[in-house]
């Protein structure tokens, strides 16, 4: 474009050269030069006006670069600023949980001991002795063995959002290992345990691990609950309860991330007693849940005023009941029948949450999908697994606890 504008400047030098030579008379150098003179000028002026607006552009590029830096400065500011203040609300608030979790294991050791006195008079009671007697077996000697002994473990299954499948929850199993690190089957030493009246102890090791685990997973921030396994004999026993209430209420701190889990059968058909002691903790702020229901035709609203808020179901049985027309459903305010799309919305309404457990294959998933249920348990997600062994050494009961179950059988 430059070149083309010189062109033209030489064109208008040369036309004035010859007008003047025409019209003026001048000569032929003097009319050469006359036009190189105005060449000359018309270029000088290009010249002048490019590099005045060049200079202007500059000065317009630098002012931005000024005004880039002047913020970039300001939120670099702002951010170390920022990083400061939740530098120190991190201190602060590692220091308020460190004093609070030491707090915690000395009124833990405390009511541990008072635990394991009360046990040991219970087990001792002449007639536990004799009503356990006649049906001695390998089997309750090797749940006695492994309560006196510790082997008391805390398997833990991941409950998974759905669809994402992350961790959302654990919930905890108990397992007893005999001396050689087999383990006695749930189905064994749950029964013996039932006969023997120690059910209150198994729950006691659960429970206490439990609490631990959910404090650990609470130090590294992960906002995961666990949920434990509680008989309902425990939930009936007089003497057991009130010292499980007082640990409950000492650690109602954790009432959002510890969920009691029993039954669906013995939901059903708990005594005054049980439905007392339920109101008890839900009052503390503890939540329930109930697992092996047999079918969807729950009465919502009486889950609800009873503290549940997770329902768990066998995935296969829950499809099954959800694709058929005429399946059983959920009793509610609702006066009409509910299509098999709607019912984990119609549990949400009265704030329980729907749980398929024993999901085993891709299969399985997909279709639970199709219904929306939130939240999905199975090996196809993870299998029970124990716990590290340095975190088993960690949440161990005490060793006053374990000498005071050392007089066992």
């Amino acid at each position: 474009m430059t070149f083309v504008l010189f062109l033209l400047y030489i064109a208008i030098g040369s036309g004035v050269g010859y007008g003047v030579n025409t019209y003026a008379g001048l000569s032929l150098p003097l009319s050469i030069a006359s036009g190189a003179i105005v060449s000359v000028i018309l270029a000088q002026i290009h010249v002048l006006t490019a590099s005045s607006r060049s200079s202007r552009q500059l000065d317009e590029r630098m002012d931005q670069v000024e005004r880039r830096t002047r913020d970039t400065a300001e939120r670099v500011d702002v951010i170390d600023a920022r990083t400061d203040a939740v530098e120190a609300t991190v201190k602060h608030e590692l220091t308020e949980r460190r004093d609070a979790l030491v707090t915690e294991m000395k009124q833990l050791e405390g009511l541990i001991d008072r635990l394991s006195r009360s046990f040991e008079s219970k087990l001792a009671e002449p007639s536990i002795v004799s009503s356990v007697a006649p049906q001695e077996d390998a089997i309750l000697r090797d749940v006695k063995d492994a309560l006196r002994d510790g082997r008391v473990d805390l398997h833990l299954q991941p409950i998974v959002s759905l669809p994402q499948r992350r961790v959302s929850f654990y919930e905890g199993f108990t397992r007893l290992r005999r001396p050689d690190g087999s383990l006695i089957l749930p189905a064994e030493f749950l029964d013996a345990g039932r006969r023997a009246n120690l059910m209150g102890i198994i729950d006691n090791f659960t429970l206490f691990r439990c609490v631990q685990i959910v404090r650990r997973l609470a130090e590294r921030d992960r906002r995961v609950g666990v949920f434990c396994n509680i008989s309902a004999s425990s939930l009936e026993d007089t003497a057991f309860f009130p010292m499980f209430l007082q640990f409950m209420t000492e650690n109602r701190d954790l009432s959002g991330a510890v969920i009691f889990e029993i039954r669906a059968d013995r939901f059903e058909t708990r005594s005054r007693t049980m439905r007392d002691n339920m109101d008890r903790l839900t009052a503390l702020g503890f939540r329930f849940s109930i697992d092996h229901a047999t079918d969807l035709s729950l009465d919502l609203p009486r889950l609800q005023a009873a503290g549940v808020r997770f329902v768990k179901m066998n995935g296969a049985t829950l499809i099954d009941q959800l694709r058929d027309p005429h399946g059983a459903r959920p009793v509610s305010s609702i006066n009409r029948r509910v299509d098999g799309e709607e019912v984990s919305a119609v549990f949400s309404r009265y704030g329980i949450t729907m749980v398929a457990e024993k999901i085993e294959d891709e299969a399985s998933v997909v279709e639970i999908l199709e219904y929306d249920i939130p939240y999905g348990q199975g090996h196809i997600f993870g299998a029970p697994r124990p716990i590290k062994a340095s975190l088993m050494e960690e949440t161990a009961p005490p060793l006053a606890l374990m000498e005071r179950l050392s007089s066992f059988g």
